[in-house]
């Protein structure tokens, strides 16, 4: 049985580079020569992740909220320590690709290897230029089969597959996130999110604890994950850490529980995954 947690995003990036990534990065680079096939490392389509990064633009989203988002993606690819994250991978580098969606997902980037410095500020900056756009409704669910469908037609080859969702409200177009979700991981792709709680009250298409949505209707995988970010000021490093974390390819629910002491969400109830279409229904027909 998998195990998720729900991390609080100032902790998790104050702590969890020293104490994790570097250990490891030293141990991976003693061990290079014997995992490695050397077919594997000359094989330009070989990488050691495929990463899609599904970042919400619906209309719960506000201006600010978007600008944060975009920012904190661009700062953390100018870090150097998502290139050590990437380095302490057998091959030393992984695909990504840059997903917005609402009701519909778009591909904003195509997949781009990131392997250096240089690569990781190209990717970058060429995100910085893109627009900022908005799309209607919220589907989870038509997100991760896109996700899918692109991990799928990738040329690239990797053993890991990770689909890291962003959003700050519930599922409420499209088949059930639930649904989804488990279609993803039975293909073997981890689905990690990142909750936006920056409001003070909720609006119409949102709710005050889309933390335990996700982790209860959204995430899935092996070392599933949840970073949540609850303060405007958190933003940059909740990216940055949760990205460090899911390209190093750390079980990173198991460290969490012995290094953050991360507080799960616990529910004596079972936890209702179609509130978001609950609430779209209600709101259609008043």
């Amino acid at each position: 049985m998998n195990r998720h947690r729900v991390c609080s995003s100032a902790a998790f990036a104050a702590k969890w580079w020293v104490a994790l990534i570097e250990p490891r990065r030293m141990l991976l680079a003693a061990s290079i020569p014997l995992g490695v096939s050397t077919a594997a490392a000359q094989d330009p389509l070989a990488v050691d992740l495929k990463l899609v990064i599904a970042v919400d633009v619906s209309y719960s989203m506000g201006l600010e909220e978007l600008q944060l988002q975009r920012t904190g993606y661009v700062e953390a690819f100018r870090a150097p320590e998502i290139v050590r994250a990437v380095k302490t991978g057998p091959l030393g580098r992984i695909a990504v690709t840059y997903v917005e969606w609402g009701g519909k997902a778009i591909q904003i980037l195509p997949w781009t290897v990131i392997e250096d410095s240089l690569t990781a500020e190209q990717f970058a900056e060429t995100l910085r230029r893109q627009p900022v756009r908005r799309i209607s409704f919220t589907s989870i669910s038509n997100t991760l089969q896109f996700a899918r469908r692109i991990i799928r037609s990738s040329a690239y080859r990797a053993s890991r597959r990770v689909i890291d969702v962003s959003g700050d409200g519930p599922n409420n177009a499209g088949v059930p996130a639930p649904v989804a979700r488990n279609n993803t991981v039975a293909q073997g792709i981890v689905i990690d999110g990142l909750p936006i709680m920056l409001r003070n009250a909720p609006d119409s298409a949102s709710i005050p604890d889309i933390d335990v949505y996700y982790e209860k209707c959204v995430i899935g995988g092996e070392g599933a994950f949840v970073v949540k970010v609850s303060d405007a000021s958190q933003f940059s490093a909740a990216i940055l850490a949760k990205l460090t974390a899911e390209i190093s390819g750390l079980n990173v629910s198991g460290v969490l529980q012995h290094h953050m002491r991360p507080k799960s969400a616990k529910y004596d109830e079972p936890y209702d995954c179609l509130i978001g279409e609950e609430m779209q229904e209600r709101s259609i027909g008043r």
